[in-house]
């Protein structure tokens, strides 16, 4: 038997702060709040087994991505107030690009904010957890999938050949909604983990609120249909984006965001964790002949829980010092704020801003790899929880690498995710570099056929604790 319990810290951030990350965007701090950001902890165990060692943590982060520095404080907050090892904790972030933005930035307005807030999150993760250890229950679990169509490839190419950010029919995707159900032993929800590729960049340049823009009302709508608590693990989501994005109006996420909860909720309510076997007990005569059927418990559900951390030794490119990146990022900083304190047009400030948008994706890939050309370990976490895995990479994974680990695991349910446990960037298929765009640009630090790699790895990762 397992046992887990559930909580939830709100982490928004104050009016004001330094807001998105949009280089074709205008305004520098957030005007308002159109939905809270919060944590989403789910802590689960072998029940009876109180040792906090043997415990795995669970973080559903509203915010855009988390790298290494930010990851290991919250572990380190998590482990300081439960004693839950940092190696058992999952820490994921939904991706939402209408919060705060980490680190770098070409944004002055509200940017002495970004660092207390990126700060609170260690205390607030430990806050949520120490909540969920005192809600923690026996319960079962099991999964499901369905199909959610609010997402479309993002890779189109324009009339001249080249490729961009919109819409893509043809292009690979994955609508699949992969459900996983914890019940207490009276059938009662206790948590609802929905993995879904996508970005959440349905607000765009013009959204000037904080949102956790579709993650939002998808858990809202779920909890509101099911029960229980409902945490969003993002999928592999690197070339996958909403049917209708880059807007400034608020409807269309909490639209969406409903549509992919109603599924999620279809597939839920349809998950039993108890197996069970169908009898007739009785035909009995009324106007017609009535089959009165029980469905009695026939066993257990599966109640296996594990966690490993392996990694994918993935080729770097070769970049320009980080030393020569600085330099042009700071001169693009400061022409961009010349532009601003001298009165420029909107037009004016988005053509001095996106450089900087570009800029601070290469030089974040420089302080991270260095000059590159070589290999780097690149973590991979795999978390069984009963007859599911939970496989995660801090990378921004195209969507057929999530599918061909779901596709061969040997789980029964595989949840693939990437945006968790840190941040390296992009990590595309090998068709797409000679294709070109955003995704294969600065935003990807690895060579051409990392993914593939990744995949195979990925894999034997989860064989080893299916074994």
């Amino acid at each position: 038997m397992l046992s887990a319990g559930t909580a939830r810290v709100d982490i928004t951030p104050p009016i004001g702060i330094a807001h998105a990350g949009w280089g074709a965007q205008s305004h520098e701090g957030a005007e308002g709040i159109d939905m809270p950001l919060t944590i989403t902890a789910l802590v689960i165990s072998n029940d009876g087994n109180d040792d906090p060692t043997n415990r795995i943590a669970i973080l559903d982060i509203d915010t855009c991505m988390l790298t290494k520095e930010y990851d290991e404080r919250i572990r380190g907050a998590v482990t300081e107030a439960t004693g839950i090892p940092s190696v058992n904790q999952r820490v994921s972030y939904t991706h939402t690009h209408s919060g705060p933005i980490e680190g770098l930035s070409w944004i002055v307005q509200g940017s002495e904010m970004v660092e207390p807030w990126f700060e609170s999150m260690a205390p607030a993760s430990a806050k949520a957890v120490e909540k969920a250890i005192s809600n923690i229950v026996p319960v079962r679990s099991d999964s499901g999938s369905g199909q959610c169509e609010i997402n479309i490839n993002r890779r189109p190419v324009s009339h001249d050949g080249q490729v961009f950010t919109g819409r893509n029919p043809s292009g690979f995707v994955d609508h699949e909604v992969l459900v996983t159900a914890i019940d207490d032993l009276d059938g009662n929800p206790v948590a609802t983990l929905v993995n879904y590729a996508c970005h959440p960049t349905i607000m765009g340049p013009e959204n000037k609120l904080i949102t956790p823009d579709y993650p939002g009302p998808m858990r809202e709508t779920v909890e509101n249909i099911v029960g229980g608590t409902c945490l969003f693990l993002q999928g592999a989501a690197g070339n996958q984006g909403p049917i209708d994005g880059f807007t400034g109006d608020t409807s269309v996420y909490k639209k969406l965001g409903k549509q992919l909860g109603i599924e999620a909720a279809r597939i839920r309510l349809d998950i039993d964790p108890v197996p069970r076997e169908e009898k007739l007990e009785q035909i009995l005569q009324s106007g017609a002949d009535l089959g009165i059927y029980s469905f009695d418990q026939a066993g257990e559900s599966d109640d296996n829980l594990g966690i490993i951390e392996s990694g994918s030794p993935l080729s770097i490119k070769e970049m320009p010092p980080e030393s020569e990146v600085q330099a042009n990022f700071d001169r693009i900083k400061v022409n961009l704020e010349s532009v601003r304190n001298s009165g420029g047009s909107i037009d004016e400030i988005k053509q001095a801003a996106f450089p900087a948008k570009r800029e601070t994706l290469l030089l974040r890939h420089t302080q991270t790899f260095g000059r590159g050309g070589n290999k780097q370990e690149i973590p991979i976490q795999v978390i069984r929880i009963g007859n599911t895995a939970l496989v995660a990479i801090p990378v921004e994974p195209f969507a057929e690498i999530g599918t061909a680990v779901k596709e061969r695991s040997p789980a029964d349910w595989t949840l693939f995710s990437g945006y968790a446990n840190g941040y390296y960037g992009y990590l595309p298929m090998a068709y797409a570099y000679p294709e070109g765009g955003y995704e294969v640009g600065p935003t990807a630090p690895f060579e051409a056929g990392a993914a593939e790699q990744m995949i195979e790895d990925c894999l034997e990762a989860i064989n080893q604790l299916w074994k």
